[in-house]
């Protein structure tokens, strides 16, 4: 059983629900470190003060703002939890959106929410209610020195807690230079949702795979067993750095998925059929993948 990252409550209203944060991700990738190339011995981090050149020990750490080059203020665990203003173990439902309304730029990690001891009423309770308001939780919470803005909603038999991007913290597009509508020709627009159609696919996250990581695990072992590595083929087809003719690089596209859009067209109107028949009917809205 993973361990809690974090232990406080869920508040909203006079309602306090004692809960725990773990994590809703996993990450398999391997994890490499330094190696002195004439030995092959690892090598060690150290933190050295550059006014004594010698090691630091952590109990010796504080940390510091520089607030003008080369000068610092210190602030210790009393000045977070000042700044904190007595919230640091309370998740604070702010507001209940309709998530539709969310620009998706605003989303980062997700997080389970795990009832605490005694509280499996509590849990449940508010998770059928955000479940069946169709809305998701707009809250903050201070976890690692630092405030967050967060996403509440109801996930199967989970609330999970997405960590939210502060609106400052969204890049201004304004900023940047995109090209405009006026600039598509509209038989170069009618292709290019031709091709669209001819790859429109139902969502199924465990069609999407890895294939680098897989490779990178497979060199591993056959260099721990002194082995040629069996690789994944990575190759999802052509790739041009540069287009010439927009038209006939959109042509080419479409007449290579022809007989695969063909096929889930077909695909596509039997499962429809199936569905109407068994009167079941398609959700819309944002998911998140654990």
């Amino acid at each position: 059983m993973a361990r809690s990252m974090w232990k406080g409550s869920i508040a909203f209203g006079l309602v306090n629900i004692p809960v725990e944060l773990y994590s809703a991700v996993r990450d398999h990738r391997p994890r490499f470190r330094l190696l002195h190339a004439k030995d092959e011995a690892p090598v060690r981090y150290e933190r050295v003060c550059q006014t004594e050149g010698k090691p630091v020990a952590w109990e010796d750490l504080v940390k510091g703002y520089e607030y003008a080059k080369g000068q610092f203020v210190v602030l210790t665990k009393d000045d977070f939890k000042t700044a904190a203003i007595e919230k640091t173990k309370t998740i604070d439902i702010l507001d209940f959106v309709d998530p539709d309304q969310i620009d998706e730029r605003y989303f980062e990690t997700p997080y389970y929410l795990q009832p605490g001891k005694g509280a499996d009423r509590a849990y449940a309770l508010l998770r059928e209610a955000i479940r069946d308001s169709g809305r998701i939780g707009i809250s903050k919470i201070i976890l690692r020195d630092a405030q967050h803005l967060a996403a509440v909603e109801a996930i199967g038999d989970a609330i999970v807690l997405t960590m939210m991007r502060f609106s400052d913290e969204l890049a201004d597009l304004g900023e940047f230079s995109f090209p405009h509508k006026t600039e598509i020709r509209a038989p170069e627009l009618k292709m290019a949702r031709q091709l669209i159609d001819s790859l429109a696919a139902d969502w199924k996250p465990e069609k999407y795979t890895d294939e680098y990581t897989e490779n990178l695990k497979r060199v591993i072992n056959a260099k721990v067993k002194g082995r040629t590595p069996k690789l994944v083929d990575m190759d999802h087809g052509p790739r041009q750095a540069e287009v010439v003719d927009l038209m006939a690089r959109l042509r080419a596209s479409l007449e290579g998925k022809k007989g695969t859009g063909e096929s889930r067209a077909k695909s596509r109107g039997s499962s429809k059929r199936a569905a109407a028949s068994n009167g079941k009917k398609a959700a819309r809205g944002r998911k998140h993948v654990a």
